[in-house]
């Protein structure tokens, strides 16, 4: 059959489309989700981390970021306060479908001092704030999300589009890996962060433009949850931003994990390292990322094929994951088993291999992690103790960005790019708000040409 509305990739971007495609009474609406079904998901298994009903942030963790500041880049296309009614809007349907009414990081007195104690530090402290669902919530939140389109909605998971399909400048429809093709008016390309090289090559052969993100190389770091209580209890998620005193480069933390845990997970062939947190589930440590945005100009261009890179030099060298205590990096020696039997931190990932993460981090990488903690540290003494764990490497890959309009269409007619797979959103709720703006601008469109066509007949 032919729908009206083909949506690719089921993460927050493609259910928040379809969600919205619904209520407004758009059908038929089609939702392909090339990774398994919610409970056929298992987080033990890093195959399934990232793709899946869900995608990957609402799969595990789940913070709902609720600042216009950071999570993309929305705010390109759109006035504040239209951003933050979208973001108000996402962030309602959660809190309908399961998410916790509690909301972390108000800005208060403790706030403003910790704020101001980070400038001393050479840090800014990023005011936001966060709702938190947790991973043992997650799949209850995204179960409910699911229901809620029952019936109303078309859903396929284990199915994988190869190809997005138009003709002279107008998209007709998707072929499936399988051969299949499926006719559709409209599709919004949802892809999601693993769908990076998908949409970059889909893009490419549409003659769409687009402009190069930078991608976000670095470690996760782990340490006993004590040393970052403070900044934890005022913030949950505290969000720094760095510029390294040698070589000036943009670091940043990025998702804090109080008293959560590490975890392994696949990208195609590749072993990366994240984290996320329970809801009421608890271990000793926080860990959090830092990041290294790294841009390219000519002539090379290819940020995610670097990425990519330092991610199988660290596959290649520790057969995974590598942890390593800090204090071994910075004696130049590499961790043993022995080495982090002894440490204080015990980590909470336990598949790693000890290594040495000089081997795989540039020198630029690695001299911009230390000298973020070091600045940490100064915040928050024992940040930058000889027992801190480091994981490597943790790789963020942002999608090209696709050039769109306000509404987020491409330059294909009634072909829409949402989320993290467009390189406009970094975040679960400016995804989750993507796919928002993108099905209005649809639905709009569709009763537009259904009022058209009945005036017409009227007059006949």
């Amino acid at each position: 059959m032919d729908y009206e509305v083909v949506i690719v990739g089921a993460g927050p971007a493609g259910i928040f489309a379809a969600l919205t495609l619904a209520e407004l009474g758009i059908k038929p609406v089609l939702l392909l989700e090339q990774g398994k079904g919610l409970n056929q998901r298992n987080r033990m298994n890093p195959d399934d981390m990232l793709c899946g009903w869900g995608g990957a942030g609402a799969y595990s963790d789940g913070k709902l970021t609720l600042s216009t500041e950071v999570g993309g880049f929305l705010g390109e296309f759109l006035k504040r306060e239209s951003l933050f009614q979208l973001l108000s809007t996402a962030d309602e349907i959660y809190e309908a479908h399961g998410a916790p009414h509690h909301v972390f990081g108000n800005v208060s007195e403790k706030f403003e001092d910790l704020a101001d104690r980070a400038r001393l530090a050479d840090l800014e402290l990023i005011p936001m704030r966060i709702r938190h669902i947790g991973t043992e919530k997650c799949p209850l939140v995204l179960g409910r999300l699911q229901r809620a389109l029952e019936g109303r909605v078309e859903i396929r998971t284990r199915c994988r589009v190869q190809h997005l399909l138009a003709e002279n400048g107008r998209i007709l429809g998707v072929k499936l890996a399988d051969g299949q093709i499926i006719p559709s008016r409209f599709v919004i390309a949802a892809p999601g962060r693993s769908g990076a090289s998908w949409m970059k090559k889909e893009a490419k052969s549409m003659g769409l433009k687009t402009k190069t993100n930078p991608v976000d190389i670095g470690v996760r770091v782990e340490l006993p949850a004590p040393v970052l209580k403070e900044i934890t209890d005022t913030t949950y998620e505290a969000k720094f931003i760095f510029h390294s005193k040698t070589f000036d480069d943009k670091v940043r933390t990025f998702c804090m994990n109080p008293y959560g845990e590490v975890v392994a997970e696949k990208n195609g062939e590749l072993l990366t390292v994240n984290g996320h947190s329970y809801a009421t589930r608890t271990s000793s440590n926080t860990n959090f990322s830092i990041l290294v945005s790294s841009a390219f100009t000519e002539p090379f261009d290819d940020p995610i094929a670097y990425g990519i890179h330092i991610a199988k030099l660290a596959n290649l060298l520790g057969g995974g994951i590598i942890i390593q205590r800090l204090g071994d990096l910075l004696a130049g020696r590499r961790s043993t088993a022995e080495r982090i039997e002894r440490c204080l931190t015990r980590p909470t990932l336990l598949d790693t291999t000890p290594g040495d993460l000089s081997f795989v981090l540039p020198y630029r990488h690695l001299l911009n992690i230390i000298e973020m903690l070091q600045a940490l540290d100064k915040l928050a003494p024992g940040v930058y103790s000889r027992h801190t764990l480091l994981y490597g490497v943790e790789t963020k890959f942002y999608s090209n960005r696709v050039e769109l309009s306000p509404e987020l269409e491409t330059e294909v007619s009634n072909l829409f790019a949402i989320g993290d797979g467009a390189g406009i959103t970094r975040g679960l709720l400016q995804a989750s708000a993507s796919g928002i703006l993108a099905s209005r601008a649809i639905a709009k469109r569709v009763k537009g040409n259904a009022k058209s066509l009945h005036n017409s007949h009227a007059k006949l």
